[in-house]
């Protein structure tokens, strides 16, 4: 049977987090079933599938975020290879739903379901949650604070009217794009997945980010080179082909564009 809403997370102070990485299931099998007995999961998607959280069943598209309690029964339903970001967390829960520890004013953490939908703080949380795993073998205190950021942006999303988040055409195209990165989609594509025209959507973005739908893409894509040229150490070439280019002078050409110096460039003044 259903169970009741869980506790949200304290965030107070940043969890401490014990396992932290990026994943790929539904290779071997479609379905996997496991309970985390003292840590809370906390996964970004990349993919469709279904999770089960102690007999309640929630669908999960590319760009949504699950955070689930400490001791549930997780299941999970795969349509294939299914990669993903996750981080497992030893936090407390607030002693009871929308009150902080001070005073017994509201405290962070009640907006914070078991799945989510970042909508247009996708980017940012995707850039903390791999910055969070690209430090977590040199720099702890950094993984830390960078998951304690996601999930203090993921409790103070906007919302609509209704209390539900808020989720406008521009915002579903950018958890569109930001899930594909790595084979970036065209204007039209990017349309059709949210229901609107290519022209629409093209004045969507153009009033509500003032730029292009093919500017965005290129600035995520480069943005994202951009984490892995300073903080890992993969090849060029490597990392050029993880956000859609296949040829170097194009990469180059955009990085340029956007950051105003080379991948080369980038890399070396990250070591400086």
């Amino acid at each position: 049977m259903p169970t009741a809403e869980p506790a949200p997370l304290d965030l107070t102070s940043p969890p401490e987090v014990r396992n932290i990485g990026r994943s790929t299931h539904g290779v071997q099998r479609d379905e996997e079933e496991f309970q985390l007995p003292e840590l809370w999961s906390l996964h970004l998607y990349e993919y469709d599938a279904v999770l089960e959280v102690d007999g309640v069943e929630h669908g999960i598209t590319p760009g949504s975020v699950s955070l689930v309690p400490p001791a549930c029964r997780i299941r999970y339903r795969y349509r294939g290879p299914s990669t993903h970001l996750y981080a497992h967390l030893r936090g407390d829960p607030i002693a009871s739903p929308g009150t902080g520890a001070a005073g017994g004013r509201p405290g962070p953490g009640g907006r914070l379901e078991v799945v989510m939908r970042p909508g247009a703080e996708l980017p940012a949380i995707t850039d903390l949650m791999t910055s969070a795993i690209a430090s977590a073998v040199t720099r702890p205190a950094r993984t830390r604070a960078d998951i304690w950021m996601a999930l203090l942006r993921l409790d103070e999303r906007p919302r609509s009217s209704d209390g539900r988040p808020a989720r406008s055409h521009a915002s579903a195209a950018m958890s569109y794009i930001e899930s594909r990165l790595s084979e970036p989609p065209t204007v039209p594509e990017v349309a059709a997945h949210v229901g609107i025209s290519a022209n629409h959507l093209t004045r969507v973005f153009r009033g509500e980010l003032s730029e292009s739908v093919v500017a965005y893409i290129r600035r995520r894509r480069i943005d994202h080179a951009r984490r892995l040229l300073t903080s890992s150490t993969m090849s060029i070439p490597a990392i050029a082909a993880s956000v859609g280019f296949s040829d170097l002078q194009a990469f180059n050409k955009a990085c340029r564009a956007v950051t105003g110096a080379s991948p080369r460039a980038l890399r070396r003044s990250a070591r400086e």
